[in-house]
């Protein structure tokens, strides 16, 4: 089958794409902006790639369309499409249907650490045998990695969205994978785009509850109000409950490295790793009671997290200048951002941490959560805030007004590059510099990078 994919270059329409070519399929795609690193990976298993949405490419001829959720009505291909009457579906339709089924499927649903914990949950597996097929928001570093594909094999590790699925199809993308073990690692207000409130959101979780078999397993946090009040609305499943309350509990300081893991308070393991964090030991809580329904013992699991990598981009240090280090972290939700600076001034008490953020979430451009950015930002020593004036990522707030109550701890910026001169200028060794973006946030990283070795030359 020949299928074309409208909006390939994405994480998930993009790792689609490999699974599809995995699974025999001829596949082709298009994006706006067809770009590496994915491109490079689509092109190197000889997916073509097309430029732009032109309505000429009806004249390949595919079997199927397969369109991903950045398509909207007046694209000039979907019209095209639609005014023909061609064949199509979404993306994660047609996963469902033509992968996950007959697949035990293992979702991980979240408001955070979805990637994180889908990724120790397919290490897990995959270190112990079961060498599981996975499609990830991100790149696992133990894979190298966000997609693989083996018919052969029975497990398949999702990590499950709630954004919408499509333009016609406005369920969330999980409710199309039926899974027999599911992760729900936390549930907060997200997707302002989209949804008018959390009560929406759960109602969308609960739609992702009642697909879940009664021989199947929901893992949730038991000290977590919103969740409990879906499960409350009807659940058919076992559960397994982790954190405080729950039968699943971490014993140690949750900002050092290694921790205790005690089922119904009883010892089974203890998880040495450098991934500290209170939130890294409920990711790793819920890889471990989400591996133990598929058969893996909680000390085999354990066993393997000891030497999980971790992932691309959440808390990765992109280099070293002069004793000024620079990070990469996916972190765009005010929760998010002050577990990850919690994270790091644990991991590093001495020095200055200098936040950079860019609020580039359909939620955090829309203001509904700019309220909460001072708190979120209460571990960093220095904040820069950039912001555009223009485009579809102008801010829709004035983040020089919400960031005042930090004082001159803070400052937002519109011009990328006389924030980088600024950071760099005002930098000193002995500095960590965190950026903060779930964008590409135009190079800023290297940027950086290159500006403090210029200047340390010049000096």
């Amino acid at each position: 089958m020949h299928l074309h994919i409208i909006g390939i270059c994405g994480t998930f329409m993009g790792g689609l794409a490999l699974i599809a070519r995995a699974a025999g399929h001829k596949v082709t795609g298009c994006d706006a902006g067809v770009y590496p690193p994915m491109s490079t990976q689509l092109e190197e298993q000889g997916i073509e790639l097309i430029e732009g949405f032109e309505a000429d490419q009806i004249a390949l001829q595919p079997d199927l369309f397969v369109v991903g959720n950045v398509v909207t009505r007046g694209n000039p291909l979907m019209e095209a499409i639609l005014d023909a009457g061609l064949p199509y579906v979404s993306g994660p339709q047609w996963l469902g249907e033509s992968i996950l089924q007959g697949q035990h499927v293992l979702a991980v649903a979240g408001t955070h650490g979805k990637t994180t914990t889908s990724s120790m949950l397919a290490h897990v597996l995959d270190a112990n045998g079961l060498k599981p097929n996975f499609l990830i928001g991100g790149v696992a570093e133990d894979f190298g990695i966000s997609a693989r594909y083996d018919g052969a094999v029975s497990h398949f590790v999702i990590e499950a969205d709630e954004y919408d699925t499509a333009f016609f199809d406005k369920r969330s993308k999980f409710v199309h994978y039926r899974p027999r073990t599911a992760v729900l690692n936390n549930l907060e207000y997200d997707h302002a785009d989209i949804f008018p409130d959390l009560a929406a959101i759960e109602t969308q979780f609960h739609h992702l509850i009642r697909t879940v078999p009664s021989n199947g397993s929901i893992v949730l946090p038991a000290d977590d109000e919103a969740l409990q009040r879906v499960i409350q609305r009807g659940c058919w499943t076992p559960t397994a409950c982790f954190g405080p309350g729950g039968e699943w509990h971490a014993v140690g300081e949750p900002h050092a490295g290694e921790f205790d893991v005690l089922f119904q308070n009883q010892l089974v393991g203890t998880v040495d790793w450098a991934h500290a964090g209170a939130h890294n030991q409920r990711n790793a809580l819920a890889a471990i009671a989400a591996a133990q329904h598929v058969g893996i013992a909680p000390a085999d699991a354990i066993s393997a997290l000891n030497d999980f990598r971790g992932v691309k981009r959440r808390m990765e240090v992109r280099g070293e200048v002069g004793g000024i280090t620079v990070y990469d972290d996916f972190a765009h939700h005010p929760t998010a951002i002050e577990t990850t600076l919690q994270g790091l001034r644990h991991q590093q008490p001495e020095g200055r941490i200098l936040a950079v953020i860019e609020p580039r979430s359909n939620t955090m451009k829309l203001g509904a959560m700019a309220a909460r950015l001072p708190g979120s930002l209460a571990q960093a020593d220095r904040v820069y805030c950039y912001g555009e004036t223009s485009g579809k990522h102008a801010l829709g707030w004035d983040p020089a007004a919400v960031l005042a109550p930090l004082g001159d701890r803070a400052s937002s910026w519109h011009d990328i590059d006389k924030m980088v001169s600024a950071i760099v200028s005002e930098s000193r060794p002995g500095d960590h510099i965190l950026v903060m973006s779930n964008g590409g946030f135009a190079g800023i990283h290297q940027r950086l990078l290159d500006h403090l070795t210029a200047t340390r030359i010049s000096s």
